[in-house]
């Protein structure tokens, strides 16, 4: 059922009209005793979610009994970040998820139908788990909240990944983004139908009905003065809502180039960006606009690991990124990494595949440990010198006579030429 829908590519919805419509689906709904809120962590920031959340622990008081952050296996929420997002709601009612141990298993999607989306590719089944929290915690209600955007692993982010990823267990994460790194990357980002995206639908179908979850979905855009505004607000219960924000987001988010780029610049800021795992996201979502020999340049002075997990960031500096035809040789024949899928994944996606070079320049992390997982260094206050973020705009930009195209935040979109995206 769609509780509220509404956006276009020229919508803008404010925070009083943000407000009110989520009173009106609330009311849709009716009255509940205890409510889960699932928002994203502190990396999807922008998506508007936290601004969310707030108001409906507004609404419903003490009836909110749990806030369970959908942080896959990314960092937990710091004192500072839950505060920036999530205003004075009171710290006790925040849980951390760990994507290890706190799970219980709903179903298991068979290998038979992983074979068949994967194209005959994986022959693995999947364990659809979620935080016990979600599954056993005794509420009627339970919100999951976050902004649908292109995605590298799944195609279109949000919707059941939140909680299927979001607040999963090992192996729906590592399967998941090994079953899309496989498949191909470039075949799934901006598209909302992808074999990921399949599987946790038929989880969903199959094994998650009881579950009494509501989905808010935002598609966040720029407007012309290059401010963040909502374009778009779907609440509902099922896929429509999702379907329809995806619509919206391939609109809104998708910028396609009527050319390949020879320069990309992107900035990573230091508080949502701390990891490749995560700064990585400007390599994903660029990659198909840049041309054959061209350059990514990356501005990352938040940088200070590789992974986010100690074991996936210890395999990203043994392995570093190669291409994708020798990451799979690795898990073919090192158990190490054919027991943590993600990290393999993750390798495939931040591979250039030797077609454009790609330069970091670290705030913390060192020339050497840069080098020592495949990447170009070059030192950050020099390289800011000459492309200053602050005197930059979002798109083609003109420095001592060169053409660079720059980005100040690639979670907000997907980049691509005409001639790569098909």
């Amino acid at each position: 059922m769609l509780y509220f829908s509404k956006g276009s590519k020229n919508t803008i919805i404010s925070t009083e009209e943000l407000k009110i419509a989520i009173e009106k689906a609330i009311l849709k709904i009716g009255d509940k005793k205890s409510v889960l809120i699932i928002p994203p962590d502190f990396t999807r920031f922008h998506s508007q979610a936290g601004l969310i959340t707030q108001h409906l622990y507004q609404f419903y008081g003490n009836k909110v009994n749990d806030i369970l952050p959908a942080l896959g296996t990314h960092f937990k929420i710091n004192e500072t970040e839950r505060k920036h997002m999530f205003g004075d709601i009171p710290e006790n009612l925040f849980r951390i998820h760990n994507w290890k141990e706190d799970l219980t298993t709903l179903g298991e999607v068979p290998n038979e139908y992983i074979y068949e989306v994967s194209e005959g590719k994986l022959n693995f089944s999947w364990l659809a788990q979620v935080n016990k929290l979600l599954a056993n915690g005794g509420h009627d209600l339970v919100f999951s909240v976050g902004q649908v955007v292109p995605h590298e692993v799944i195609g279109m982010a949000n919707y059941n990944k939140n909680i299927f990823v979001g607040v999963g267990g090992k192996d729906g994460i590592h399967k998941s983004h090994y079953l899309g790194a496989v498949y191909g990357m470039e075949r799934i980002m901006g598209r909302a139908n992808t074999p990921v995206r399949k599987v946790l639908n038929y989880a969903s179908d199959n094994f998650a009905k009881h579950l009494p979850i509501i989905y808010i979905l935002t598609v966040m855009g720029k407007d012309t003065n290059n401010n963040l505004v909502m374009r778009g607000l779907y609440i509902g219960d099922d896929v429509e809502c999702f379907n329809l924000a995806a619509e919206l987001s391939l609109e809104v988010n998708f910028i396609m180039l009527d050319k390949p780029l020879k320069k990309v610049v992107v900035y990573l800021d230091p508080h949502e960006f701390k990891s490749t795992w995560l700064g990585n996201k400007s390599i994903y979502r660029t990659r198909m606009a840049i041309q054959d020999d061209g350059e990514l340049i990356v501005l990352a002075p938040g940088l200070s690991t590789f992974g986010e997990d100690k074991e996936i960031d210890k395999l990203i500096r043994k392995y570093g990124y190669k291409t994708s035809t020798e990451i799979l040789d690795f898990v073919k024949i090192n158990d190490d990494i054919s027991n943590n899928l993600a990290a393999a994944a993750h390798l495939i996606h931040g591979s250039s595949e030797n077609r454009f070079k790609v330069t970091y320049c670290p705030g913390i992390l060192s020339r050497e440990e840069i080098e020592g997982v495949n990447f170009n260094y070059f030192p950050l206050e020099k390289m800011m010198d000459i492309y200053n973020p602050n005197k930059l705009v979002d798109g083609f930009n003109k420095i001592n006579g060169e053409e660079i195209y720059y980005i100040s935040n690639p979670a907000l979109g997907l980049w691509a030429s005409k001639n790569r995206f098909t």
